[in-house]
């Protein structure tokens, strides 16, 4: 197992930003790729952001394009996601995940191809 521990969540108003951590304590954390996941009330979770595993590549959801930023720093086993120009859309519960499978050459968007997860941290942005 795995554990993963995200913080930085919080309540914000529309327009403004928030910055997400997530600490991993595996020593191979820099062999795997990671993703930012988030889920709303009522909806299914959802692909955010990726990383590769060595930090080279990066990918986002449309709905984020532009003003989420993903980074990692595999010194200290962690990985970030930058969060500005916040929308009353983008409340959720943010989880970053470890992708299963090491040295991926891709991002892969997909719930299940990621296997460990961290508890959840709430983000709520107000209009």
């Amino acid at each position: 197992q795995v554990q993963l521990v995200e913080s930085g969540g919080g309540l914000v108003q529309a327009g403004g930003s928030l910055r997400l951590s997530c600490a991993g304590a595996r020593r191979t954390f820099s062999n795997y790729g990671m993703g930012w996941f988030r889920q709303a009330p009522g909806k299914e979770r959802e692909f955010v952001a990726g990383i590769s595993w060595s930090g080279g590549m990066t990918y986002y959801a449309d709905s984020v394009k532009g003003r989420f930023t993903i980074s990692r720093d595999n010194a200290k086993n962690t990985v970030s996601l930058q969060m500005n120009s916040l929308k009353p859309e983008d409340t959720a519960v943010y989880y970053c995940a470890t992708d299963r499978r090491g040295f991926r050459m891709i991002i892969t968007t997909l719930v299940y191809e990621y296997q460990y997860w961290g508890q959840g941290t709430q983000v709520t942005v107000s209009s």
